[in-house]
């Protein structure tokens, strides 16, 4: 079975009946974002993913940090390849941490 299924993360027959019901149809509204409000508003365009995921993600930027990625790869003149190469070994790493699952669910 895939660890993301309809049951990922709700472990009880209310929680499960609450979702199959109710919540499964809505749009996933994300009110805990790291972009700024007013990019949002401006609807900005973001230049990749790189941009778009880890500008200012500050716990990213944690995790790398705790994993051994240079700052250059973080914040630093690192490309976005590179940055994004970076999290992505970030990733690998970090299986039982929310951003793990927060980053497979996108």
């Amino acid at each position: 079975m895939p660890m993301i299924n309809q049951s990922f993360m709700i472990n009880n027959a209310p929680g499960q009946r609450l979702y199959s019901e109710l919540a499964k149809s809505l749009p996933i509204i994300d009110y805990h974002c790291h972009l700024e409000a007013k990019a949002i508003w401006e609807n900005k365009p973001f230049a990749d993913i790189t941009q778009l995921w880890l500008e200012g993600d500050h716990y990213k930027w944690r995790a790398m940090r705790a994993n051994g990625i240079p700052e250059r790869k973080i914040t630093g003149d690192a490309s976005s390849e590179e940055k994004f190469e970076a999290w992505a070994q970030t990733v690998e790493a970090s299986f039982g941490n929310p951003l793990y699952h927060w980053t497979i669910l996108n």
